[in-house]
């Protein structure tokens, strides 16, 4: 196993229950809701992050590259633009 890897880390967020006789609409409680309003936040601000990212092509199209490390220069570079552009 990779020591990188975080997958005991990752947050999911709370599915309703399902549907049935005996319980026909099934809630959420207060701290899941607010927990998933939390979690559905980071996540939109993360979401527009990498969006912001791939308006440079060097993200979204195929780069037949034969330097090695490259493709972390490139989000590199795109990263350090696109806060370039936030910050204006």
């Amino acid at each position: 196993m990779q020591s990188d890897y975080r997958g005991d880390q990752i947050d999911l967020p709370t599915k309703k229950p399902r549907t049935s006789q005996k319980n026909p609409n099934p809630p959420l409680s207060d701290a899941q809701k607010g927990a998933n309003k939390v979690l559905s936040q980071v996540r939109i601000f993360i979401e527009h992050a990498i969006g912001g990212m791939k308006r440079y092509t060097i993200l979204v199209h195929g780069f037949r590259n034969r330097k090695a490390d490259f493709e972390d220069d490139a989000i590199g570079v795109c990263a350090g633009l696109w806060n370039f552009v936030l910050s204006c």
